[in-house]
């Protein structure tokens, strides 16, 4: 039993197929069509890099916390977490307030 929205679609579908005149014996898929291997995934490049810890982001989904702390208490801006605002495997070792944490003795 088909519902009135299948029933609407349908519609649609024969009208299309009269006026393109699409025949049926091109509706039918081909064994290459049915079998065809998935899209390979596509790496996320890394958009934001922080220079010390080697942290990184993609860009996509919720911004991680490392990334708010870089922004918010460590000074950096955003155009310094980019990731290609550095040459590749280049560190920055200083902060960018240039006061390190000094450790008790």
């Amino acid at each position: 039993m088909r519902t009135a929205e299948q029933e609407a679609v349908l519609r649609s579908v024969r009208k299309l197929v009269d006026f393109w005149q699409i025949e049926a014996d091109e509706l039918v898929l081909d064994q290459a069509d049915r079998f065809c291997a998935p899209p390979a995934a596509v790496e996320a490049v890394p958009k934001y890099r922080h220079p010390r810890t080697g942290d990184t982001w993609d860009g996509e989904g919720s911004q991680p916390q490392w990334l708010r702390h870089a922004l918010t208490k460590e000074g950096y801006t955003v155009e310094e977490l980019r990731a290609g605002a550095m040459a590749p495997g280049a560190q920055q070792l200083a902060s960018p307030t240039g006061i390190e944490p000094v450790s008790a003795p």
